[in-house]
């Protein structure tokens, strides 16, 4: 069995997504075709199933007493009695994926009961490979990370949509930061690790596969990561899914969460 402090599944984390990054690239901006899925869950391609079955080809004959929670495959209650379980996002930001943008990401971790323990975000069309384990510093291309010194939201530059200004979710007036988007949630947890950004906020629930690598990597890198009001994320849940997600610097996180209504 791997060490707990999750090294060894860094390793094998980072060969399988280098591999899942050849092959997203090889459908990417040419033509992969996409449809809906059922119960307006979102768009998925060709590529993201070929991603998920060479990942899940890879991964689980390395750790055939890991469970599975994967995007793209049929979830089963048998993962709840693993101690440690795969979280995979075969190409989180798959608009961005279909439109033929670069920041989409493969995203993989290892939750060991219910704590991410390794963590790799692989965007291909960027050659960025963030990556991170329960111990040591967050690194992208190997080079370690450090989230920003920010501490008031006032000018802050968060990584939202609109709607989390709205303000029924402030008491008082919204504060004034600095609004960004991109569309891989993996990737914006990342940019807050890389101090590319302050931080990141959503109201609405979001996926384990969606967050639990990037969520990994922003918290070894010095930054804040929990649900919403302010309180801590779990993972390999029943239902997989977390309300809210809040990652900034330890005092703009307590600054921002000092405000939600």
């Amino acid at each position: 069995m791997p060490e707990n402090d999750g090294n060894s599944d860094l390793a094998l984390l980072v060969r399988a997504a280098k591999g899942a990054g050849e092959i997203a690239m090889r459908f990417w901006r040419n033509a992969p075709k996409a449809w809906e899925k059922d119960d307006n869950a979102g768009p998925v391609t060709e590529a993201d199933l070929a991603v998920n079955e060479y990942l899940e080809g890879v991964l689980r004959p390395a750790r055939p007493t890991y469970g599975w929670l994967s995007e793209e495959s049929p979830d089963s209650p048998a993962r709840l009695e693993s101690e440690r379980v795969f979280i995979i996002d075969p190409i989180d930001g798959t608009r961005a994926f279909i439109a033929g943008d670069r920041p989409f990401a493969n995203a993989l971790a290892v939750a060991h009961k219910g704590v991410v323990m390794a963590a790799v975000v692989f965007l291909p069309a960027l050659d960025k490979l963030y990556s991170a384990s329960s111990v040591g510093i967050a690194k992208l291309n190997g080079v370690p990370l450090r989230a920003s010194p920010a501490t008031m939201p006032n000018g802050a530059r968060i990584l939202t949509g609109k709607p989390s200004l709205a303000p029924q979710f402030w008491v008082g007036p919204p504060p004034l930061i600095d609004r960004h988007f991109r569309p891989s949630l993996a990737y914006r947890l990342c940019l807050v690790a890389d101090g590319s950004f302050d931080g990141v906020l959503s109201f609405r629930q979001c996926w384990e596969w969606d967050i639990a690598a990037g969520a990994l990597i922003a918290q070894r890198a010095g930054a804040l990561v929990t649900a919403t009001k302010g309180t801590p994320l779990t993972f390999n849940g029943a239902d997989p899914r977390s309300s809210g997600l809040w990652s900034a610097p330890p005092a703009l996180h307590s600054a921002l969460i000092s405000q939600m209504a």
